[in-house]
């Protein structure tokens, strides 16, 4: 009872650390600081995904005592948060773009995209909707 699509949607690449066949290339970066700690606590609710290793996951990750099982929440918690401040310094030159200069510098943490070329190719007008951030000054 769905209608079919009259056109492609957008697909989009969540920034990764593999290059083959092609290395990523970020066509949009959203400055996060604003929800960081939100984004924190999402990782901390997905229990089986992050506290528990997910598909990397084993039962020597889980500490059995109370103390080792917060410190290993601390560790999952603070390593997220190491990506995203990577992130912020991998493509402070795109943020700068997007934000504008003392923006884009004075983000901490950032979360990066590509656009695959599957689907609709965006206009840069068109990425922005879809990313609704402040256009940077002219």
């Amino acid at each position: 009872d769905i209608p079919y699509l009259t056109r492609n949607p957008v697909f989009m690449h969540y920034e990764d650390h593999f290059n083959k066949p092609n290395p990523f290339q970020a066509d949009m970066a959203v400055a996060i600081d604003s929800v960081i700690d939100k984004k924190l606590a999402a990782v901390d609710a997905l229990e089986s995904q992050f506290f528990e290793g997910g598909a990397n996951g084993s039962a020597t990750l889980i500490p059995a005592d109370e103390a080792g099982k917060k410190a290993r929440r601390t560790a999952v918690r603070e390593g997220f948060r190491g990506r995203f401040a990577s992130s912020a310094r991998q493509y402070r030159a795109k943020l700068r773009e997007i934000y504008g200069a003392t923006k884009g510098d004075g983000a901490q943490y950032a979360e990066a995209f590509e656009v695959s070329e599957y689907g609709r190719q965006p206009s840069t007008a068109e990425l922005r909707k879809l990313f609704p951030v402040p256009a940077a000054p002219e």
